[in-house]
């Protein structure tokens, strides 16, 4: 009992399907497909914060603030005094962070200055381990 493809004179008898019927199949997906977007759970797009109530603490101190500058000669001055050499500078970073609260340093650069003085001032403050660096006066320079 074999399907007969012949495609002979013989044009009376009804044409018989060869295919695999896949109407089924295609059913069957299309339920699972449905079956998968319903048990998908549904993205928030929020996130969920536990904000913590009442006032904030009050700061206990307001932090020194030491301000180095940097000219457009390269000259460095400390709170408005100015430093012979990069071994002073050294030594008033290393006395700010051996201090009990370490002070807020705030580097502000001419813009004529060399960028390797404001990189050896950012890393000598840094490696003596001031946590409170801040580059100032950038706003000069926005466009």
């Amino acid at each position: 009992m074999a399907i007969n493809f012949d495609d002979g004179p013989d044009t009376d008898s009804p044409e018989l399907a060869s295919g695999m019927n896949i109407t089924p199949l295609i059913d069957v997906l299309l339920v699972l497909l449905v079956m998968l977007i319903i048990t998908i759970p549904i993205q928030l797009h929020s996130v969920n914060m536990e904000l913590p109530a009442g006032a904030p603490p009050p700061q206990a101190s307001v932090p020194a603030v030491v301000q180095i500058e940097i000219t457009a000669d390269d000259q460095l001055l400390w709170d408005g005094q100015i430093l012979p050499d990069r071994l002073a500078l050294d030594r008033h970073l290393q006395a700010a962070a051996a201090s009990v609260e370490q002070p807020e340093v705030h580097i502000r650069a001419d813009s004529r200055a060399r960028y390797d003085t404001v990189a050896a001032v950012l890393t000598a403050s840094q490696r003596w381990g001031l946590q409170k660096i801040g580059v100032v006066g950038l706003e000069a320079y926005a466009l």
